[in-house]
């Protein structure tokens, strides 16, 4: 019998705060219990008409990317490098995120794909890239290559950035812990606690 998540991750492969909680969750939540949701981080800030800190204000920018080093230092995870560009168009990324959830490699593939980006500093609007990181979490590159244009794939993500906006999601990381929202890398252990960690 499969057991029930206690504990929903939303994640876009383009955040790097959800890469830091992607690197963590597992130690501070634990795995079998936690869903791995993907959802279009652009697509949440059209429903809220927000932006990213990341785009506009250099000073912001550069200030956000300093804390995200500082906390990756803080977790003891490698030195971030970042991609060239960051942010990226990630909607590839997202579509085959959304084929190896239901391929049963979601996990997998995320955590590979994160690193891919945010340690090894490959930018995951790149194809190439991104079959990558599904090659090394054990999906077939060329099968994750065609499900980024099927358009059942492309509705299930539309769908499931939908429900997450309908839920309160406007932004990633996110645990959802029964019904309760952890937006935020820093509120995981919270989360944990709400989870019964």
């Amino acid at each position: 019998m499969t057991k029930m998540p206690r504990a929903t991750f939303y994640f876009d492969l383009g955040s790097p705060y959800a890469y830091l909680t992607a690197e963590r969750i597992r130690e501070v939540l634990g795995d079998e219990s936690v869903a791995w949701q993907p959802v279009s981080l652009g697509g949440l800030f059209k429903c809220n008409g927000r932006s990213s800190w990341s785009l506009g204000d250099p000073e912001r920018r550069r200030a956000g990317m300093a804390e995200v080093q500082r906390r990756a230092r803080e977790y003891g995870l490698q030195a971030v490098r970042w991609p060239d560009p960051w942010p990226s168009d990630y909607l590839f990324a997202m579509r085959a995120a959304t084929f190896a959830l239901r391929a049963g490699r979601g996990r997998e593939f995320a955590v590979q794909a994160f690193r891919h980006a945010f340690r090894d500093g490959h930018d995951l609007g790149v194809p190439e890239h991104v079959l990558a990181a599904a090659a090394a979490a054990g999906l077939d590159a060329g099968a994750v290559g065609e499900a980024t244009a099927d358009p059942e794939i492309k509705l299930a993500l539309r769908a499931a950035t939908d429900a997450a906006h309908e839920l309160g999601v406007f932004g990633v990381p996110t645990i959802s812990v029964a019904g309760e929202l952890f937006w935020g890398d820093d509120r995981l252990s919270e989360a944990a606690v709400a989870a019964g960690g």
